[in-house]
C-alpha cells in the first residue's frame, strides 16, 4: 500500500477511519485534566468522578455515525481502512500510574504522515498509551517509512503544568513577545520534561507545516520534528488553543483557509498571508443534542469546523450543522453533509476521526 501524504487537500484515495468500543471511559487523571482545560475547570474540582463511562446510547449512536462516514468516503471512490476492534476493556499499567485504554477512534491524533512517512506521535493523555497499536495491522501494509516518537514515561513529573497555565495568562503583547523570542525563552527546559505531542497540533501545507505549542512538551515534539524532517519548513504557532490546530485553521483547498475567526490571522505564517480567508458561521445551542449534567463534555461548540476535505472541492461536513455546508456551497464547494451526533463527547469531528494515508494529485 503506498503512502503519501503533505497537505490537506489533495485528493484522497486512502484513509483510516477510527473504531468505537462498546464500553468507553475516561480516567479523570492529571494528563486528561492538562489536556482538556481549554473547555473545562470541572476536573480540576475537588471530589470530582475519578472515572466516567461514557454511555451506552451515545456509543450505539457513534457507531451508526461512523458507518455513515465509511459508507459515505467508500461511495466517493476512497478506499477506507479501519483499526483493531478493542474486544475487552484494556487496563494500562505502567510504573507510576495506570489507566484505562480507549478505541483508536480519532485517529489523527495519534500518528500524521508526513510525505510518505508514517510517524506514530508521543501520547498527551495516559488513556491513550497504547492507541496506535490498534494500527499495526495497517502500517505494516504500507510501504512508505515508518518512525514512532520517543514515548513519555507519563509520570506527574513529565508534565509541564506551570508553562501552559502561564501561557493562557498572558496578555496579547506578553504572547506576542514570547512569540518572537522563543528560542531563548523555552531554552531551559527541565529535564524531567518529556515529549508529548499529538499529530493534530500540525497542519500541513506542502513543505510547510504549522506546529501549536502551548507547553514544554509540546516545545519537545517540535524540536524532534525539526530535527527529523529537516525538508520541511516548521512553522510555530505559540498556544492558539491547549492542543489540536484543526477547528481553528482548517486548510480545505490550496489557497482557502477556514478561520475560526480572524484573531488567528495574527500567528499566521507569511506564506499563507495572501490565502482567501473564511470565516463560517458560528455555532448554537441547537446544533448539538441536550446533554444531562452527568454527561461528559470535551470540545467547544466549533468542534464542526473540523471537516474533511476530499479533493480541494468536495468537503465532508456535519449535517447537523447546516449553515456551514450552506456557507462552503455559497463560496464555491461541494459539501457533502454526514451525520455526526455527538462530537462534543467523543472528542472529534470528521478530520479527527480519520488518517489519510494517501493523497495525490489527479
Amino acid at each position: 500500500m503506498k503512502i503519501f501524504s503533505e497537505n490537506e487537500w489533495d485528493p484522497l484515495k486512502e484513509v483510516i477511519v477510527g473504531n468505537s468500543f462498546d464500553h468507553i471511559s475516561f480516567n479523570v487523571d492529571l494528563s486528561f485534566k492538562l489536556f482538556f482545560q481549554d473547555n473545562h475547570s470541572w476536573g480540576f474540582q475537588p471530589g470530582f468522578r475519578e472515572n466516567i463511562k461514557i454511555k451506552s446510547k451515545y456509543i450505539e449512536e457513534l457507531n451508526e455515525d461512523l458507518e455513515e462516514l465509511v459508507n459515505t468516503l467508500e461511495k466517493e471512490g476512497v478506499n477506507v481502512h479501519r483499526p483493531d476492534q478493542l474486544n475487552r476493556v484494556q487496563k494500562i499499567n505502567v510504573e507510576g500510574w495506570e489507566s484505562t485504554g480507549i478505541p483508536a477512534l480519532n485517529v489523527r491524533d495519534q500518528s500524521i504522515i508526513i510525505g510518505d512517512t508514517i510517524v506514530e506521535t508521543a501520547p498527551c493523555q495516559r488513556c491513550r498509551y497504547l492507541e496506535n497499536d490498534l494500527l499495526q495491522a495497517i502500517y505494516s501494509q504500507a510501504d512508505g517509512k515508518h518512525i514512532k516518537m520517543p514515548k513519555s514515561k507519563m509520570r506527574d513529573e513529565n508534565f509541564d503544568e506551570e508553562f501552559k497555565t502561564h501561557l493562557h495568562n498572558l496578555t496579547t503583547h506578553e504572547k506576542e513577545l514570547l512569540y518572537s523570542n522563543h528560542e531563548n525563552i523555552t531554552s531551559n527546559i527541565p529535564k524531567e520534561f518529556e515529549i508529548m505531542i499529538d499529530g493534530a497540533n500540525c497542519v500541513r501545507f506542502g513543505k510547510d507545516i504549522l506546529i501549536n505549542v502551548a507547553n514544554r512538551n509540546q516545545y519537545l515534539g517540535y524540536l524532534w520534528f525539526k530535527e527529523h524532517f529537516p525538508d520541511y519548513n516548521w512553522h510555530l504557532i505559540f498556544a492558539i488553543s491547549n492542543n489540536h490546530l484543526d477547528s481553528f485553521i482548517v486548510p480545505i483547498a490550496e489557497g482557502t483557509l477556514l478561520l475560526r475567526d480572524l484573531s488567528v490571522l495574527d500567528q499566521l505564517p507569511d506564506f499563507l498571508k495572501d490565502w482567501n480567508f473564511l470565516v463560517p458561521p458560528a455555532p448554537t445551542k441547537m446544533q448539538f443534542p441536550i446533554y444531562e449534567d452527568e454527561d461528559l463534555i470535551l470540545t467547544s461548540p466549533y468542534i464542526d469546523m473540523n471537516v474533511l476535505s476530499l479533493d480541494g472541492n468536495k468537503i465532508i461536513t456535519n449535517s447537523l450543522f447546516p449553515e456551514l455546508s450552506e456557507f462552503l456551497y455559497k463560496n464555491g464547494f461541494d459539501p457533502i453533509p454526514v451525520q455526526h451526533r455527538h462530537r462534543r463527547i467523543f472528542a472529534g469531528g470528521f478530520h479527527c476521526f480519520t488518517l489519510d494515508l494517501l493523497r495525490e494529485k489527479n
